[in-house]
């Protein structure tokens, strides 16, 4: 799985978790709700580290425990398998 779309299905659950949607994400990080709708829709593929730390904030949780999911086990970035 791609990376950028193994971090879309962690936001993903965390939104459901906290029952959440996009809008109060942004509202609770700060980060435009135009900045994660292009990434959550594929628009873009690349999510700064710096918003990552952003959106993990609004979630209450690390960068680590976002990162901790048997999901990323076997990621890698677009291109990389060519």
């Amino acid at each position: 799985m791609q990376l950028s779309d193994a971090i879309r299905k962690r936001i993903i659950y965390y939104l459901k978790i906290n029952k959440m949607k996009i809008w109060d994400l942004c509202k609770a990080t700060g980060i435009p709700c135009s900045t994660i709708s292009t990434f959550m829709s594929g628009k873009t593929e690349l999510l700064k580290l710096d918003t990552l730390l952003h959106i993990c904030e609004g979630f209450n949780i690390t960068l680590g425990e976002f990162f901790t999911d048997s999901i990323f086990d076997n990621t890698y970035q677009e291109n990389e398998r060519d």
